[in-house]
């Protein structure tokens, strides 16, 4: 049976090494509307993890979609980091190294992760490309090859050049989930509760496509059109806001989307979703 919820929101994530990030953008959907819930000066890593702290206090029946990758390719190779000794076992354990190799990184950023001297040579970064970072996009997770399948153009978490790169944002998001410490289960490393908040992975690409927004041109910049996408997801018009930019827009759409999904029981449960995945790269919600 497939948990029912009252609430939605959708986190639009950046990896940028500042203290406010531009590209941090959270939505809510509220009586049909998705709305930006905004801070003060803006949010940073640290406010969003207060954030989600208190969701976990408050109880909130709340499905939240995080708009990163939270972790790295693992089944391919066996490893995270194939021939590195210390290569952490599964995800948690991934996201405490992240969180103490970047420990002296100022807000919540990963710059230490990826100058590390044995890391590094996974990683494919500007003006260098380390040794084990393969070949073409890079390695993909298991969700990332079924989505590869599904004509879509998955980025691997070990590429951290250009604009489409995903990398950053995910090292930094794994600080995050490694701080919460269970306090908000995140789908699938933890089982889904009865009651209280949780956190599924998404790609608002998918949200872009099951709105109707042909491929390639899958970022809204315009009141008009973000309401045309959000009245094929079956939303109320969006409430108003100061500034169209990709990130707004990604998290408003992201948070109708999720309302629209969440009761399909066949997205909590794709074939390819083995508990060794699920223990150690975790799943794209939405992808089958």
């Amino acid at each position: 049976m497939t948990r029912r919820f009252t609430r939605f929101a959708a986190i639009d994530w950046s990896g940028q090494a500042v203290a406010r990030p531009s590209g941090l953008a959270v939505a809510e959907r509220i009586d049909g509307a998705p709305t930006l819930v905004t801070r003060d000066g803006g949010w940073s890593r640290g406010a969003v993890l207060d954030w989600l702290a208190a969701l976990a206090d408050d109880g909130a029946d709340m499905l939240i979609g995080l708009d990163l990758s939270p972790a790295l390719p693992f089944v391919d190779r066996g490893s995270y980091f194939p021939g590195w000794a210390a290569s952490p076992g599964d995800a948690r354990a991934l996201w405490a190294m992240v969180d103490a190799v970047a420990l002296g990184d100022p807000h919540l950023a990963a710059t230490s992760v990826v100058e590390h001297d044995a890391l590094s040579r996974h990683f494919r970064r500007q003006r260098m490309c380390g040794d084990l970072f393969g070949t073409g996009r890079g390695r993909l997770r298991v969700c990332e090859e079924r989505q590869l399948a599904a004509d879509l153009s998955p980025t691997s978490c070990f590429n951290l050049v250009g604009a489409a790169q995903v990398g950053k944002s995910s090292l930094t998001g794994m600080r995050v989930l490694h701080r919460l410490g269970g306090r908000v289960p995140i789908w699938p490393f933890d089982p889904v509760p009865d009651t209280g908040p949780v956190l599924v992975e998404i790609y608002t690409t998918i949200a872009a496509r099951a709105a109707g927004v042909r491929r390639g041109r899958s970022k809204l910049r315009d009141a008009e059109s973000l309401d045309t996408a959000l009245g094929m997801l079956g939303s109320r018009p969006h409430v108003p806001i100061g500034r169209y930019d990709d990130h707004a827009t990604d998290a408003l759409l992201g948070a109708a989307w999720l309302h629209m999904v969440a009761g399909d029981a066949t997205l909590w449960r794709p074939a390819a979703l083995t508990p060794e995945v699920a223990r150690t790269e975790g799943w794209t919600f939405g992808v089958r």
